[in-house]
């Protein structure tokens, strides 16, 4: 899809996503690396959202309201639904806080009532944990969990046979998208001269840890 290709090309400019050996948490050595957290000005953010907000149209996933886990998915929650409020879909949006606020409105979410079918929006699925997390908040309300949308899926195992988006979507029995995959990722290297080098490192890492 054009966004896919827009946002990593977006990513690439931001260096967000770069190339070269990177070790990752689970100690594999990844040829590429990505971070959201580089998305770091209101233009290159703003982009961002408005990808996301492609993304979901796209999905086709039916909600009524948008949940961002802290402290990732806050900003990114906030800017989304301003993206498509913009594109003509005024969306109510909440967050968590890490911590419980004992003054002002108290507890530990922020913005609009939890209820009806809840979008979560994080940057990516490592270990499931702030998904899970999320989950169990929305449920906790008498909400329902919509689906999950994520920046990028790198699609590679976990500990055991399934990714961790896999994972998500077979404990919840809820969609997991992402504006972009391994399988974008390949294409928009192999179309790209300055990238192309880095494409037989790419397919090698998914020939060995891919689902």
């Amino acid at each position: 899809m054009d966004f896919s290709r827009d946002f990593l090309a977006l990513s690439v400019r931001k260096g967000v996503l770069r190339f070269g050996e990177f070790k990752t948490k689970a100690g594999r050595l990844s040829p590429y690396f990505f971070n959201t957290a580089l998305f770091d000005d209101g233009s290159s953010f703003g982009e961002l959202c408005g990808y996301y907000a492609q993304a979901i149209e796209a999905s086709g996933i039916g909600f009524d309201m948008l949940f961002g886990p802290a402290y990732k998915g806050i900003p990114l929650v906030a800017g989304t639904s301003m993206q498509l409020a913009a594109a003509g879909r005024n969306t109510p949006f909440c967050f968590n806080r890490k911590e419980a606020k004992d003054h002002g409105e108290g507890g530990t979410l922020v913005g609009a009532p939890l209820k009806g079918r809840v979008l979560i929006l994080d940057d990516v699925i490592s270990a499931g944990t702030s998904v899970r997390e999320s989950v169990e908040i929305i449920r906790g309300q008498g909400a329902e969990v919509a689906g999950v949308l994520i920046a990028l899926d790198r699609m590679e195992r976990g500990t055991g046979a399934l990714s961790a988006v896999q994972e998500v979507q077979a404990q919840f029995d809820v969609p997991v998208v992402a504006v972009a995959n391994l399988r974008d990722l390949m294409a928009f290297i192999a179309d790209s001269p300055e990238l192309a080098t880095h494409l037989p490192a790419v397919q090698r890492y998914r020939d060995t840890y891919g689902v």
